[in-house]
């Protein structure tokens, strides 16, 4: 798939289009499956001012919104983290998660497992992985899917009561991370309805009513209900790339 995002941000004065291609069967598993490259245009004239490692920015932004979601929807005492997948989405959710909450313990499950232990092995802090998904998910009090599944790969029934789930993978209307009973008996948010109803085979093929968009929670308009099962459904939207790339622009131009 050759992807293209362009958004326009009148706050922030900026104008930006990535690029993304993502190769689902790939033989060289040494590039990445998703690559972007993001393009930052002067919104006066049009003229390009930037360009800019996309798969940096996404694989950021992407977990900057997993964490405000996070903040504002896990239980009160949130002591156990679970990641399942161990790409790219994984190291950035890790950093970011770890560098904004306190988890008691951190706990990875891949079908790979080399690559669960390699990244155990490279992360700054401890974590333990998991022979299976049902063992990493149990009792973790926050969890996140980042994996490459097309079909159910978390169940409503290994899930605590009241967790918190940032749904990363699965963004194609056949795809599948979470199972119906988790679907249709958690609160759902999500980035964009559009989006969602369109593109998340999680929302979708589940018929789950979606609650609330993130940035209606963020805005006051739509309540958090954190003493609830809470899934956050992430697509990713073209203005998070157009933010953070005017964002490292502005930084980079300030250092210059």
């Amino acid at each position: 798939f050759l992807g293209v995002m362009p958004a326009y941000s009148p706050a922030d004065d900026a104008l930006t289009t990535k690029l993304v291609t993502f190769y689902e069967h790939k033989k060289d598993s040494s590039v990445p499956s998703h690559q972007a490259t993001v393009l930052l245009f002067d919104p006066r004239n049009g003229s390009l001012k930037a360009v800019l490692d996309g798969s940096v920015i996404t694989a950021k932004r992407t977990a900057a919104v997993s964490a405000i979601a996070t903040k504002l929807l896990m239980p009160a005492f949130a002591e156990v983290l679970c990641i399942l997948g161990a790409g790219v989405q994984a190291y950035s959710h890790y950093d970011i998660f770890t560098e904004l909450f306190t988890f008691k313990e951190v706990r990875i499950w891949n079908r790979t497992k080399e690559k669960a232990v390699k990244f155990a092995d490279s992360v700054t802090g401890p974590v333990q992985v998991c022979s299976s998904a049902q063992e990493a998910v149990s009792g973790a009090d926050v969890i996140v899917t980042v994996t490459m599944a097309t079909t159910p790969i978390l169940f409503g029934d290994w899930v605590k009561p009241g967790a918190h789930i940032n749904a990363v993978g699965a963004s194609r209307p056949d795809w599948r991370e979470l199972d119906d009973e988790l679907m249709k008996n958690s609160v759902l948010y999500v980035d964009s309805r559009e989006a969602a109803l369109t593109e998340s085979g999680d929302v979708i093929l589940s018929g789950a009513e979606i609650f609330a968009e993130l940035g209606e929670v963020v805005k006051g308009t739509k309540p958090a209900l954190p003493e609830k099962t809470t899934v956050f459904k992430s697509l990713g939207m073209a203005v998070e790339d157009t933010v953070a790339a005017k964002f490292v622009y502005d930084s980079w131009s300030a250092g210059n």
